[in-house]
C-alpha cells in the first residue's frame, strides 16, 4: 500500500454558536490542511498520484474557504465551521474531485493552530 500526502492552507474566521468560552467569539485561524491518499499500484511511470493535480484540487477547496467569513457560507448554515466540519467538509469535496480507479483519499487533517488539529477518517 503506498499513501501520498501534500498540505495546504487559508486563512478564515469562524466562531463556534453554543460554545461556552472565547471561541464563541469571532475568531481567525490560519488553517493548514494536510491530506492523504492511498492504493496499492502505481501507474505506468511509477507514480500513484500526481502531486500536482492533488494539490490543483485542495487549492480549489480551500479557496472557496480563504479569507472568509466560514459562517457565512452556505456550506456551514447547518453546522458549526468547526475544525471537525472543516475536515469532514475538504474530505467530501476532495474525494469528489478524485478520479483515478484504485486511489482513495484516506483521510483529512486540519490543524488549528501549532497544538490543535483533528483527522477525519471516513
Amino acid at each position: 500500500m503506498f499513501e501520498i500526502t501534500i498540505t495546504g492552507h487559508f486563512d478564515s474566521a469562524h466562531y463556534l454558536n453554543g460554545y461556552k468560552g472565547r471561541c464563541e467569539e469571532v475568531h481567525g485561524h490560519r488553517f493548514e490542511v494536510l491530506a492523504g491518499v492511498r492504493g496499492e499500484g502505481l501507474n505506468e511511470i511509477g507514480i500513484l498520484y500526481d502531486f500536482t493535480e492533488l494539490k490543483a484540487h485542495l487549492k480549489e477547496i480551500t479557496g472557496y474557504l480563504d479569507h472568509k467569513p466560514l459562517n457565512a457560507l452556505p456550506s456551514f448554515k447547518d453546522c458549526n465551521p468547526s475544525s471537525e466540519n472543516l475536515a469532514a467538509y475538504i474530505y467530501r469535496e476532495l474525494a469528489a474531485r478524485l478520479q483515478t480507479p484504485g486511489v482513495t483519499l484516506s483521510f483529512v487533517e486540519v490543524h488549528e493552530s501549532p497544538s490543535n488539529r483533528v483527522r477525519y477518517t471516513p
